[in-house]
């Protein structure tokens, strides 16, 4: 089981006192919480993808690139890389690059993105996602897997005899696991190449998002790649946490309450009685999230949404503190109960072991 923290890279004014980041603190904020996520022992920290104000991180592989020469552990991941907007190519070119600075420690989560007036900058209709997801991937899949590509679609030029360099490092690509917070068929995607499944698990009520891995589930059983507890799944989470449960409610309500995504919506207690929010204690925090599994069966890959809504990064890292803290009760409720043929997350060690195994039978 991977822990982790995801990032949006909102710019959003901290509405306790009126000041707005600058871009340079906020991308360098970042990257200070990217190194505190491995000091306090998690295993992952991904970015977000966004070409538009007030969200920062446009390019990723440059973020995590840097971030890569930084740390020595920390797996390096997207919550989202935008399939559908990006050349496939690129995608393949640079994530592989990044691949090889790492040292293999590199995955990515694959969107679609909910953000209409993006698909025209770069040349495209949003009402085309679902068809650009679909080709798109299946173009970048077959991009690190053979060395010459021939390839004709709907939605790019041509290739011809195509090669993209570099290489995937060890001939392995880096995991792809599929984003989604209301399409079937981007699990339905996940499922037929065996990829895992991440669920945003950070707005809406459980409901929505079991049937979404239920369906993914049952493919990816359906597909070939194994039973459906076997399936890779992901989830994203939030929390805010003090010692005292009234003390977290009172500090993170002004935040709460004008946040751009729910703010000026429904009430905290409302939230959080509704959605994974989580604001209180750390014990609290850990049986909450303990119950996920309840509702979406044993899964591989947990990452929590902690700096949000103009929240000052001094009080970001202290959350960061106390998640490490409860990280090893994390660790113990999800590894009780779990079958022993419920694979872990994959990692370049792992991926690579299984292909040298593959090609030695």
């Amino acid at each position: 089981m991977q822990f982790g923290v995801f990032t949006v890279g909102d710019v959003t004014p901290d509405p306790t006192t009126g000041r707005t980041p600058t871009e340079a603190e906020r991308i360098k904020a970042m990257v200070t919480i990217a190194l505190k996520a491995e000091e306090v022992g998690l295993d992952v920290f991904a970015t977000g993808e966004h070409h538009n104000p007030p969200f920062v991180p446009s390019s990723p592989t440059t973020m995590l690139g840097y971030i890569a020469a930084r740390t020595e552990r920390l797996i390096l991941s997207t919550s989202t890389t935008l399939i559908t907007t990006n050349d496939p190519v690129k995608i393949a070119e640079d994530y592989a690059m990044l691949q090889h600075l790492a040292d293999g420690r590199v995955d990515l989560v694959l969107g679609r993105g909910n953000t209409g007036p993006v698909y025209p900058w770069f040349g495209f209709d949003i009402r085309d996602g679902i068809s650009l997801a679909v080709e798109h991937y299946a173009l970048l899949h077959r991009l690190w897997r053979e060395d010459v590509v021939d390839w004709e679609g709907r939605h790019r030029t041509p290739l011809q005899g195509f090669t993209s360099t570099p290489r995937p490092l060890d001939a392995v690509p880096p995991f792809v696991w599929h984003g989604s917070i209301r399409s079937p068929e981007i699990a339905e995607q996940a499922a037929y190449y065996g990829d895992g499944f991440f669920a945003n698990n950070i707005f809406w009520p459980k409901e929505h998002y079991q049937r979404l891995i239920s369906l993914y589930r049952e493919r990816f059983e359906h597909y070939g790649h194994g039973a459906a507890h076997q399936a890779f799944v992901g989830l994203g989470g939030q929390f805010f946490m003090r010692r005292n449960s009234q003390d977290a409610v009172r500090e993170f309500r002004p935040y709460f309450d004008n946040a751009p995504v729910y703010g000026h919506g429904p009430s905290l207690e409302d939230f959080t009685a509704q959605t994974p929010l989580t604001v209180g204690s750390p014990r609290e925090v850990v049986e909450k999230t303990l119950t996920f599994r309840e509702h979406f069966g044993h899964y591989q890959r947990q990452l929590f949404l902690l700096d949000h809504a103009g929240l000052p990064l001094k009080t970001v890292l202290e959350q960061l503190d106390l998640l490490g803290e409860i990280l090893p009760d994390l660790r113990r409720g999800f590894a009780e109960g779990r079958p022993a043929d419920v694979p872990e997350a994959p990692t370049h060690a792992s991926l690579l072991a299984s292909a040298t195994k593959e090609t030695v039978r």
